[in-house]
């Protein structure tokens, strides 16, 4: 029985780590893959706009990139010419000179998408290069060089840097004549070590495991000195106990009738079950049916490894898990269990969409700051029209109301278009160490006149020795506001603002705002940060996505919970300051 269970535990062992090495090795290219990807066309889109709007030089755009290259996990950035000559790079030293390897990469074709390899940096630092063609001025299908050639595009064309030079080679005739490769490099060893780190725990219970199975295979010889043979067992017993325990993952075991035999601390956690308490009952009575269908005595069938699926314990939300499954049988045949094993995928889950929704406000940002550029001209041309119009027909009171309409819409459309520039243009913030409750307090102030008018109270509560934050006061300010106004506006018949800072166990600065107004609809939830999205006949549907980005930028995070009928709570977290110091609240 000792064998038998050794064996099992690492068959189980073994295929979860060849599991997780092959996942993990996926998630690492797909992950890095598409922040690279994501980081070309940042700059790809901020050479672009810096060029066309600004009249950046060469200079400007070397500056861009060492700002974009600025970030722990990049080692460095780099744009070539086809002979491998850097041409712009993150160290401003490095120009001009040869770029290693770059002859192994070949040449992207345009519009081809981005490929990866991995490779040693200079200071033998494992890297994942992320490379391909470079041409801010093709953009996805060539249609904007297609114009300029047609003339159509010839006002948008570099005007050169602030002296009037435009510099050799970001000059949009070299992107005709030679084709440019960016390179971005990631340092893998965070993924290296956590690696190693895999392969030591898969190792060590293996080895637990092989010691276990020897102990076992031992006490047949042995049978005569029972009382060692006894101990020996209850110690063989507390070390699968503590394998057990200490899996990271989580195991339940039933038998043939279908009762849980077991289940560890992590299968506790994840779905929130009392081992003590389901032990030998009926797994039906307590796991959700698509589980259920897994390790049924009545589901015949090879074993499941890694299948999604969202399983709902009690009364909670579904929680994505991965599972794998398998049947017990014994030596004869006989079928006498099931053992599952389940991972939580909530934050991969979580990391995912954060990925997509990045992906998704750069593609929309690259389009409102397009659309902002080509309507605010004429829209300047069509106010100075309604205003000649207006100030001609001071004698006709009718035409005079018309014309003060079509100011006043102007006025108000040039407000839109300023909202989507401030949401296009990348973030810049200049931060500093600032105390937390001070900002609240002076944010608090400005409101507080809108509040009365609204006959909502104010109810802020301030964090004691709450450490200092690296933020922007201005632009975290426009934030608070932001949300302020968003909850006055909701609370229509009255309510109150609560406004609370405090301390997280991780030493994190955490703001709650909450209202008790009429809440948001489950269904809008994950829609409230998305750029446009509005359940207000006049919003804009750009405050909470421009609020989203403020936070971003400070290297925060934000979340939104809401009950219909009671109220919302937005809750703000921001790192501590790098400085480390504290203030008396």
């Amino acid at each position: 029985m000792i064998i038998s269970a050794a064996a099992i535990l690492l068959v189980v062992a073994v295929t979860l780590a060849v599991s997780n090495y092959n996942r993990e090795k996926h998630y690492m290219s797909e992950i890095l893959l598409e922040k690279g990807s994501a980081l070309i066309k940042s700059f790809e889109a901020g050479t672009r706009t810096g060029m066309r709007a600004m009249g950046w030089g060469e200079n400007q755009v070397q500056y861009l990139l060492q700002e974009l290259a600025d970030q722990a996990d990049v080692l460095y950035i780099a744009v070539t010419d086809d002979n491998g000559q850097i041409l712009a790079h993150s160290d401003p030293n490095r120009i001009g000179e040869q770029f290693p390897a770059a002859s192994e990469t070949g040449t992207p074709a345009a519009g081809q998408s981005a490929n990866w390899r991995l490779t040693t940096a200079e200071n033998d630092l494992p890297a994942f290069e992320v490379y391909r063609f470079f041409d801010p001025f093709t953009g996805r299908s060539g249609h904007m060089r297609q114009m300029g050639h047609m003339g159509h595009m010839r006002q948008t064309e570099p005007r050169g840097d602030r002296s009037g030079q435009t510099g050799p080679w970001c000059a949009p005739d070299n992107f005709e004549k030679n084709r440019q490769i960016i390179f971005i490099g990631f340092d893998r060893t965070p993924f290296i070590q956590a690696r190693r780190q895999d392969f030591r725990n898969t190792a060590l219970i293996s080895s637990v495991l092989l010691v276990l199975g020897f102990a076992g295979f031992m006490t047949m010889f042995v049978a005569q000195h029972y009382r060692a043979t006894r101990r020996r067992l209850q110690d063989t017993s507390a070390i699968a106990d503590e394998v057990v325990a200490s899996l990271p993952v989580g195991l339940m075991v039933t038998d043939h009738k279908g009762n849980i035999l077991l289940a560890n601390p992590a299968a506790q956690s994840i779905t929130g079950l009392d081992a003590q308490q389901v032990r030998g009952r009926p797994a039906g009575e307590v796991l959700p049916e698509n589980l259920i269908n897994l390790i049924s005595p009545d589901t015949p069938g090879p074993r499941v490894i890694e299948q999604e699926l969202a399983c709902r314990f009690g009364q909670a939300e579904p929680v994505p898990m991965s599972v794998s499954s398998a049947r017990i049988v014994n030596e004869d045949g006989v079928f006498v269990g099931s053992l599952v094993i389940f991972r939580d995928l909530t934050e991969i889950k979580a990391l995912q969409e954060a990925m997509q929704r990045k992906e998704r406000l750069a593609a929309i940002g690259d389009l409102a700051a397009g659309i902002a550029h080509e309507i605010r001209n004429p829209l300047s041309s069509v106010k100075g029209m309604a205003t000649y119009f207006k100030n001609k027909s001071a004698d006709d009171p009718e035409a005079k109301a018309a014309a003060e309409v079509m100011v006043q819409e102007t006025d108000r459309l040039n407000r839109v278009i300023s909202e989507l520039l401030e949401f296009a243009r990348p973030s810049s913030i200049d931060a500093r160490p600032a105390d937390i409750n001070t900002i609240l307090v002076h944010s608090i102030r400005l409101i507080r006149q809108d509040a009365e008018n609204q006959d909502v109270p104010l109810k802020i509560s301030s964090g004691e020795n709450l450490p200092l934050a690296d933020i922007d006061p201005d632009r975290f300010i426009q934030c608070l506001l932001n949300l302020y106004l968003n909850a006055i506006q909701a609370m229509e018949s009255g309510g109150e603002l609560a406004v609370e800072s405090s301390r997280s166990a991780e030493g994190e600065i955490v703001i709650r705002v909450s209202d008790t107004g009429p809440g948001i609809d489950k269904e809008n939830l994950s829609q409230i940060f998305d750029p446009y999205f509005t359940t207000k006949s006049t919003g804009t549907g750009l405050g909470l996505a421009i609020v989203h980005k403020i936070v971003e930028s400070h290297e925060g995070r934000i979340t939104v919970k809401s009950t219909p009928g009671k109220g919302t709570v937005f809750t703000v977290v921001l790192p501590a300051s790098r400085d480390r110091q504290t203030k008396e609240a």
